[in-house]
């Protein structure tokens, strides 16, 4: 490779870097076949990836690394703990040449239930579905202890490993061992508990396992509030301790378990502005996701998302070569596939699947969203006025946006403020100070009268491209107020939004329409953010006008009221006698020795005639 092709190729990988979320998640690198050549886990993507690739790296290994990656793929996950998950079933899939391999064989322990007469309950990380049904893995042992012990204390379940049977019961085959003395264990070897009462004490250990606590705590409760009404107190009090241990209990991991196996999941979502779609594939083995993959589809004919994943499954399962017999999907389709079969769920950890899938879909597209953008501002800003004027339903795209503001204090230096914003940025040539001329006193709509009625009349006068859209630093009101000018008197035909604060004064909404309705913008949005800035920006742009107004008219005193004396003679003079008291109080000959005989002589009339 020339240095001119591995300056493509390090673009090509910071280019990648650059738009990785800061996420947990897994990242695999490939090599020049496309053959995962490492698997790594972390807590932030972005800043785990990227120190691969910084200059100061000095480890030799890691040189050789970043030497042979010529591409990068990740999968985002909820958790580090997840990701520790993942990127251990895929290590010991693909056996990476980087990576470290666990040749002893050995992987996180899980949980078995056996099949037994009387099942037993006990962490393994020999997995054998013969001899019962699996719970985990667990990358947290900690977490796998905590959940054992709080079975152990609501349940007892035998610990011992006698083969028991209805028989041997019947035939007084067993003894009672420590456990039982110790209360840890029921006895049903030798009849002390019920068949029927160990067995629905496991299928609730089960729930717990596979994390549905809080249908085993309704059940408990349940239970607990018949044996208080039948007076049965001692029983009531023992499943109220069970109910409150559940309580405390902190479930299992959320990606991974046993109960699924060869399952591809797929998700789809759009992108309304370039017509596109990006659809996500997992797919899960012995209860682990070993792929994840995003692709980007391209719309032709404006075909539905059933019509695409129609489409795309088939293709996506040929090229993994999947023959999984259970397919996950967001919602039905109207076509088959041979041996599989469709299944969109409602809750559990296939629900949880599918939600990853979106979560993986959803992050991919806004990771090309960014490059793009970043590649070509000019697509950001566009976006964010097609966004804005799908939003609001406006006739055309809002590349002019005018926003208003008052300020004075009781109505003094009244003063007003109006910022452009075009293709949503500021255009600080057009932006416009007022100073209030018809109003007297605290009057913040007629005042914002006065200036919507001056500037739009001075526009209309002139010939002026008007604005596509005005935005009013406040709610109703103030909407009603300049509609009433733009409407009523200049019979124009603008949309007007208003931006309106909560009790806390914190911008919470956007208004807009006739009469002023709340637009459905998430706060936490780009779009929103850019409003308010707006917002911020006619707020700052009216406090500073208002501010130099005030200073200058804090600042005015007698001396500039006197023709003839300039700013010169004024700096001399209170330069030389510190104020305006002591400069009417100073007799004509020391006025000249700093003004000149002239000029002395016209202070000193102007003060005695006037105090005469």
């Amino acid at each position: 490779m020339n240095k001119e092709e591995n300056f493509k190729r390090l673009e090509y990988l910071k280019g990648i870097v650059q738009t990785l979320p800061e996420k947990p998640g897994t990242y695999q690198y490939y090599d020049e076949e496309h053959t995962i050549i490492y698997v790594g886990k972390a807590k932030n993507l972005k800043n785990r990836v990227s120190s691969y690739f910084h200059k100061e790296v000095d480890r030799f290994k890691t040189k050789v690394l970043v030497s042979k990656i010529h591409d990068i793929t990740y999968t985002v996950v909820n958790s580090e703990e997840d990701a520790l998950l993942i990127e251990n079933q895929l290590i010991k899939q693909y056996q990476p040449k980087y990576n470290v391999l666990l040749k002893d064989g050995k992987t996180y322990p899980s949980i078995c239930v056996t099949n037994e007469y009387f099942p037993r309950i006990f962490n393994t990380r020999n997995i054998n579905k013969r001899y019962g049904t699996f719970f985990g893995p667990y990358s947290h042992i900690s977490s796998m202890y905590a959940i054992l012990d709080i079975i152990k204390k609501v349940y007892k379940p035998r610990t011992c490993r006698f083969p028991i049977t209805k028989e041997g019961i019947e035939q007084n085959k067993y003894k009672p061992c420590l456990e039982y003395h110790l209360k840890n264990c029921g006895a049903p070897c030798i009849g002390k508990q019920s068949y029927e009462d160990y067995q629905q004490n496991i299928n609730q250990a089960k729930q717990i396992l596979k994390g549905n606590t809080r249908e085993v705590q309704r059940i408990l409760r349940a239970q607990m509030e018949k044996c208080a009404e039948e007076l049965r107190f001692e029983e009531a009090e023992a499943y109220k301790q069970r109910y409150i241990a559940l309580e405390n209990f902190a479930a299992k991991s959320e990606i991974v378990s046993y109960t699924i196996n060869d399952v591809d999941v797929f998700t789809i979502v759009n992108d309304e502005f370039r017509k596109n779609a990006f659809i996500n594939y997992i797919h899960v083995t012995n209860g682990a996701i070993n792929q994840s993959f995003t692709f980007e589809y391209k719309r032709k004919l404006d075909e539905s998302d059933a019509e695409l994943l129609n489409e795309a499954i088939p293709d996506i399962r040929q090229r993994f070569n999947s023959k999984a017999k259970e397919i996950i999907v967001p919602f039905e389709l109207d076509f088959k596939i041979k041996d599989a079969e469709f299944f969109i769920p409602q809750r559990g950890d296939k629900k949880h699947l599918l939600e990853l899938s979106e979560m993986n879909a959803k992050q991919y597209k806004f990771d090309r969203l960014k490059q793009a953008e970043k590649l070509n501002p000019e697509q950001k800003q566009t976006r964010l006025m097609k966004e804005l004027q799908e939003a609001l339903k406006l006739p055309k795209l809002p590349y002019q946006i005018e926003c208003f503001d008052n300020s004075n204090i009781s109505g003094t230096d009244a003063v007003a403020g109006c910022v452009v914003y075009k293709a949503m940025k500021p255009s600080k040539k057009d932006y416009r100070k007022y100073n209030i001329k018809t109003v007297v006193g605290p009057d913040d709509y007629t005042s914002m009268q006065e200036v919507v009625r001056r500037r739009y009349s001075r526009m209309i006068e002139e010939k002026e491209s008007l604005p596509d859209l005005i935005i009013t630093d406040g709610g109703k009101g103030q909407m009603e107020v300049v509609r009433e000018v733009i409407e009523d008197e200049l019979h124009l035909n603008i949309p007007i939004a208003g931006l309106a604060k909560d009790n806390r004064h914190r911008t919470n909404e956007l208004l807009y329409g006739f009469p002023p309705q709340t637009i459905g913008i998430k706060t936490n949005s780009e779009l929103f953010k850019i409003l308010t800035n707006i917002q911020d920006e006619v707020h700052r742009y009216a406090i500073s006008f208002h501010r130099n107004k005030r200073s200058k008219h804090q600042l005015h005193s007698e001396l500039d009221d006197i023709k003839g004396i300039g700013t010169k003679s004024r700096e001399a003079l209170l330069k030389q006698f510190k104020s305006v008291k002591k400069i009417k109080e100073a007799d004509i000959q020391s006025l000249t020795e700093v003004l000149g005989n002239a000029k002395a002589t016209l202070l000193f009339n102007y003060f005695h005639s006037t105090e005469g």
